[in-house]
C-alpha cells in the first residue's frame, strides 16, 4: 500500500471507508467511527509527513485506537436482537465476539464478516499476515467453543 504521490482526498477514497470499518469492528458503531473522524482529521493536518509512509492507513488505525480508548468500550454495541434489514444470526454470535480480545475480534469481522483479504486486514492492522492468521485461529477456536459448533457441522 504504498501511498507515496497520493493526495489526502484520493487516500481518503481508496482507504478511508476501510479504516473505519477497522475502528469501528474494534469499538463499535458510535465510538469507532468517532475515532476514524479523528484518525482522518490528523491525517489531514500531518498528510506531508504521513504520504510518504507505505502504510498511512496502518499509521492512522493507530491514531484512532488511541482516540477509541480515550473512551470506555462500550459493552453490548453489537445488536443483541437483530434490527430490520439485518440478516439473522446466531443470537450467541454478540456475546462471543465481544469475549474475544480486540485483535480477534476485528480480525474476525474484517475478514468473515466483511470479506477482507487477510493481506488486506493484516496491512490495515499493521501486523504481518501470519500474525492475524493466528489471531483469527484462536478466535474461531473460541467462537465454536462458545456456540457449541462441532468441526463435524461446520
Amino acid at each position: 500500500m504504498l501511498s507515496r504521490d497520493v493526495t489526502f482526498e484520493e487516500f481518503v477514497q481508496r482507504d478511508g471507508s476501510r479504516l473505519r470499518a477497522g475502528l469501528v469492528a474494534a469499538y463499535g458503531p458510535e465510538v469507532g467511527a468517532d475515532a476514524a473522524a479523528e484518525a482522518l482529521a490528523y491525517g489531514f493536518e500531518h498528510w506531508d509527513r504521513l504520504g510518504a509512509m507505505d502504510n498511512p492507513a496502518g499509521y492512522l488505525y493507530r491514531v484512532g485506537q488511541t482516540e477509541a480508548r480515550k473512551h470506555f468500550r462500550p459493552t453490548g454495541y453489537l445488536p443483541a436482537v437483530p434490527s430490520p434489514g439485518m440478516p439473522d444470526f446466531e443470537p450467541g454470535l454478540a456475546p462471543a465476539l465481544e469475549a474475544l480480545t480486540e485483535p480477534q475480534r476485528v480480525g474476525v469481522v474484517l475478514v468473515h464478516a466483511l470479506g477482507w483479504t487477510l493481506r488486506d486486514a493484516a496491512a490495515l492492522l499493521d501486523v504481518d499476515v501470519s500474525t492475524l492468521r493466528t489471531h483469527i485461529a484462536r478466535a474461531m477456536t473460541k467462537l465454536r467453543t462458545a456456540l457449541e459448533v462441532t468441526p463435524d457441522a461446520v
